[in-house]
């Protein structure tokens, strides 16, 4: 790389915090809700969104040189294909997401990285007293805005997962960690004889009456309020892990899964849906994955992990790993089925 290209390309990198404030700012005056399928001058989504003009401009041709609008003449924008994603009407959106992400209590201690390569320690815990998840319990409004952000993902991701696996081989279901249900409910709507066990914490269930009741599976899934690191559910022949694992450093993600030997039956399966790295940097994986196993570090004292990582987890709580199976992006995750041993 030359090194005219390498100035610009680093200097990309440092000002790309800047661009992630920029697309906040955008989901939190909801700029593409007003914009929706039309074409809206400055001036009109101003005083939609209550801003004043001249400094909204700025902003909204920042967001045209990030291509999540288009500018055809000046002063006159419109929503791109990924602008569209802003929208909260749309199947796929990502605002909650973009939300959740942006908000400074999942930043904040982004600022103490250093701190946390040089030490191991988990900065979000020094700055707010607390651990991440029972940060989120004490704050309704800002776990209502993250379990919404995991619903995005999970909806997606669902549909790919549903098309990898034959949920329909087995009687019941359960979801550990599964939040407001959404894949769990996807799961039942496509397997009308399955039943299901979602099993969360009260604060990670907040919203699974209505997720459940909306899909028209609330009469086949019983809901359990509970903690994965005292134990698990029994009464289910699969057992779902999703994006949880992660969230965890080796010890408790250990637990996690002996707790869930202990109750599966012999025939059961145990299926972990996360986030695999390869074994060394390549461009099998995006780089938002590098980037979420430091946001694991400094926020949540978790990590993401290689293949031969979990498989070394689930042998050390007598799993035996039997197949893998990457999702298509912009999934990021692998599919492990492991078999009680």
């Amino acid at each position: 790389m030359e090194a005219s290209a390498g100035r610009a390309r680093l200097g990309a990198l440092v000002f790309g915090a800047m661009a992630a404030e920029a697309v906040f700012a955008a989901a939190q005056l909801r700029i593409a809700d007003v914009i929706s399928d039309g074409q809206r001058s400055c001036d009109d989504i101003a005083a939609e969104i209550g801003a004043l003009p001249t400094a909204l401009a700025r902003l909204l041709r920042v967001l045209a040189a990030l291509e999540l609008l288009a500018e055809p003449v000046p002063m006159q924008f419109r929503l791109t294909e990924a602008g569209q994603l802003l929208r909260a009407d749309q199947p796929d959106s990502m605002l909650a997401f973009v939300r959740m992400f942006g908000d400074p209590v999942m930043l904040s201690a982004w600022r103490e990285l250093e701190t946390a390569i040089r030490t191991g320690e988990t900065p979000f815990e020094r700055i707010y007293g607390t651990g991440f998840f029972e940060h989120l319990s004490a704050n309704p409004d800002l776990s209502e805005r993250f379990n919404a952000a995991m619903r995005q993902g999970t909806a997606v991701a669902a549909r790919q997962v549903l098309r990898h696996y034959d949920f329909g081989a087995f009687r019941t279901v359960a979801d550990i960690g599964g939040g407001d249900g959404t894949l769990l409910a996807a799961v039942l709507v496509n397997h009308p004889s399955t039943r299901g066990i979602l099993y969360d914490t009260a604060a990670g269930l907040a919203q699974a009456g209505a997720t459940l009741a909306k899909a028209g599976v609330g009469d086949r899934c019983e809901v359990r309020t509970g903690d994965f690191l005292e134990a698990a559910p029994p009464g289910a022949d699969l057992y779902i892990v999703k994006s949880v694992l992660q969230d965890w450093d080796d010890d408790n993600a250990g637990t996690i899964l002996a707790h869930i030997r202990a109750v599966v039956p012999d025939h059961g399966r145990l299926l972990i849906i996360e986030p695999v790295l390869p074994e060394r940097v390549d461009a099998s994986a995006p780089v938002t994955m590098y980037l979420g196993d430091l946001n694991m570090l400094v926020n949540l004292g978790g990590r993401e992990r290689t293949l031969a990582e979990l498989k070394r987890l689930c042998e050390e709580a007598h799993f035996s790993t039997a197949s893998t199976i990457r999702l298509a992006p912009p999934v990021a995750l692998s599919m492990l089925e492991a078999t009680p041993r």
